[in-house]
């Protein structure tokens, strides 16, 4: 008998678990969020000045791939936890972000800092590759 076959008990339980808790609650013990880089998020001059205020220290944020940028190929945008654009990673640190993301690597950020300067808004994140 194959070991890693699972009993008719332990497969009812995996289903039940699965039906009160949903998928995701098994899988995160073995997910490792593994720190890449500091960088900050640029083109936040352009989007909603809502969306920047309304981001706090440790939110987490979305990376996804822009491939019809007319201005830059390896475009990263920054989405807050809404989907919502707030930004790129600039384009002098995407090009290893862009190649790991084309590889099929998820890649997510969390904002590290907030400085507010007038009208403008730096935003420090960190990013960090997603592994199973």
């Amino acid at each position: 008998m194959d070991e890693l076959a699972l009993t008719e008990q332990q497969r009812s339980e995996l289903v039940t678990a699965i039906q009160q808790n949903g998928i995701t609650d098994l899988i995160k013990p073995l997910v490792k969020e593994i720190f890449l880089f500091d960088t900050f998020i640029a083109g936040t001059s352009y989007v909603d000045k809502n969306l920047i205020d309304a981001l706090n220290a440790d939110d987490k944020l979305i990376l996804r791939r822009e491939g019809d940028n007319k201005f830059d190929d390896k475009a990263v945008l920054v989405l807050n936890k809404d989907q919502k654009k707030v930004g790129y990673i600039p384009e002098k640190d995407n090009a290893v972000f862009s190649r790991l993301m084309d590889a099929g690597k998820l890649l997510t950020a969390k904002v590290k800092k907030i400085d507010k300067k007038g009208d403008f808004s730096k935003i420090e994140i960190s990013i960090f590759l997603t592994d199973f």
